[in-house]
């Protein structure tokens, strides 16, 4: 133990106010400029208050208390309304509150948390959690130094996923404008006119001779960032192809049923699918891929979901997929060209997304090292060297 900290129960350095709360159903708030709170933060505005103080808010219940996606504890202050999917604690002072706030988000709350389909940390759980008490002038110090920390991680944080969107939004720009524009001599086909289209089929599940690792099975989960497909996941076995539909090696692939459908991607090998896909393989003169590029577009997208039914399970069934067009240049040389330039293109991106993606895990681990340092009692002051190295 740190000299001069104490270990205490949560329950015993703060007040709980979860007997205040007051859940309304959405249908009967009144609309207004108080934020009324949840499990994860703002989730409405209504008219009148339950508080008015400084106050830390800690998630009651939902996924988030084990798959930590966000923060479980937040501060809040002023007029607010609280629900009964947070608890909610109160401190007396700030500094104690905010200490205990970076505390809990630091923590996993794994071993207080019942239930796994549906997580729950009840008030009793809570009030148990062991937490570290230092002196007030310690915990003052300690806040201000997460504080500046934490403002300039959080920054190149944001900086970070803006780039990283806009690495994304060059290259859809630039496939949507080819597509848009188009060239001289380019003609409209519809994908029935252009090759061999069929929708997948499922053999039996319940005879498991049908499943094996003699060809691929591909199902919407299977399609990959940038079109490519992931062959290594439930395949059939030669009796099971007998059940199926070959597509074979150099086709494009969309799910046309679901919540990703217009997902699409391209084969480089003989596959099956199941019957939420459908495929084309096209005919000679006309490159599989130019078409994935194609289906990938604002255009093209917005057309199979006009042409889905249901929107509660959008699906576009055979018939009206095979009549969507697509746009070709005549010569399956130029198309292979545009190709070559959008795998270019997406090539450079996916790089530029795994150094951002990279830089932002740094940035996290570098939030956690700097979090175990400080309840540990060993965080003096943030080295200025480490902070520019993380966020440069």
């Amino acid at each position: 133990m740190t000299v001069g900290w104490e270990y205490k129960q949560l329950g015993i350095v703060c007040e709980n106010l979860d007997s205040k709360r007051v859940p309304i159903t959405k249908s009967k708030r009144l609309s207004g400029p108080i934020p009324y709170y949840g499990a994860s933060g703002v989730v409405d505005h209504v008219a009148d208050y339950l508080f008015d103080e400084d106050l830390l808010l800690v998630s009651e219940d939902g996924a988030n208390l084990l798959a930590r996606t966000y923060p479980i504890a937040f501060s809040i202050s002023g007029k607010t309304w609280v629900n009964n999917h947070a608890h909610v604690l109160r401190f007396e002072d700030m500094d104690s509150q905010r200490f205990i706030e970076y505390y809990l988000n630091s923590i996993s709350l794994e071993p207080y948390v019942s239930g796994m389909a549906q997580p729950k940390l009840n008030q009793k759980s809570l009030n148990s959690i062991t937490v570290p008490f230092p002196p007030l002038t310690e915990q003052k110090r300690i806040v201000a130094i997460l504080d500046e920390a934490f403002a300039g991680i959080d920054a190149a944080v944001a900086n970070t996923e803006k780039n990283l969107a806009n690495a994304r939004e060059l290259f859809e720009s630039y496939l949507n404008a080819i597509f848009t524009q188009k060239g001289d001599g380019w003609v409209e086909k519809k994908l029935g006119d252009i090759g061999a289209t069929q929708t997948g089929s499922t053999p039996k599940t319940s005879n498991k001779a049908n499943y094996g690792n003699y060809i691929p099975f591909i199902k919407p989960a299977d399609f990959e960032q940038g079109g490519s497909l992931d062959y290594e996941n439930q395949g059939l076995s030669e009796e099971g192809l007998t059940s199926a539909r070959k597509v074979v090696a150099g086709s494009t692939l969309m799910v046309c049923i679901g919540a990703t459908i217009g997902k699409c991607g391209w084969s480089d090998r003989d596959v099956t699918t199941n019957q939420q896909i459908n495929t084309l393989t096209p005919a000679a003169g006309v490159s599989h891929k130019f078409i994935y590029y194609q289906m990938r577009t604002v255009n093209f997208q917005s057309r199979v979901l006009s042409n889905a039914g249901q929107a509660t399970l959008p699906i576009i069934n055979k018939s009206k997929w095979n009549a969507l067009t697509v746009w070709l240049p005549k010569s399956i040389c130029d198309q292979n060209s545009i190709v070559d330039k959008l795998d270019t293109l997406q090539t450079e991106t996916q790089l530029l997304e795994s150094i951002y993606q990279q830089k932002l895990e740094t940035l996290a681990e570098l939030k956690q090292s700097i979090l175990q340092k400080a309840f540990a009692g060993e965080l003096t002051a943030l080295p200025e060297k480490t902070l520019e190295e993380a966020v440069a």
